[in-house]
């Protein structure tokens, strides 16, 4: 398992930005970079999806919903991935969820959830 702390939600106007950050800052920096990170989200009475995944080499991967618009990146020596989110919709609120998968067994570690509300 990896502890991971998420900060960075709030309440944003339609076409406005928002950047989320994930940290683990009580794991080793080796375990850390043993796993693909990725923010996950989910709205109400919708099932959890994918929004974006980085690999330890800088790999992506977006959902063809936020592709063009939202930037995963990440940084290995602060063990941290930070989610860039330009022109939200309201389609985009959601709990968002930090992930960390682990490449050699797909063990899951979750953070605690943080809120986007895009509103006008």
């Amino acid at each position: 398992q990896v502890p991971l702390v998420e900060s960075g939600g709030g309440l944003v106007q339609p076409g406005g930005s928002l950047t989320l950050s994930c940290s683990a800052p009580r794991t080793i920096t080796s375990v850390y970079n043993a796993h693909i990170m990725g923010w996950y989200r989910q709205a109400p009475g919708k099932q959890r999806e994918l929004v974006a995944s980085i690999t330890r080499t800088g790999t992506t991967d977006y959902a063809d919903s936020v592709k063009g618009r939202f930037t995963i990146s990440r940084d290995n020596s602060r063990k941290k991935v930070t989610l860039r989110m330009n022109s939200l919709n309201v389609e985009d609120t959601a709990v968002y969820y930090c992930n960390a998968r682990r490449t050699d067994s797909s063990a899951d570690s979750w953070g605690q959830g943080t809120q986007v509300i895009v509103s006008s």
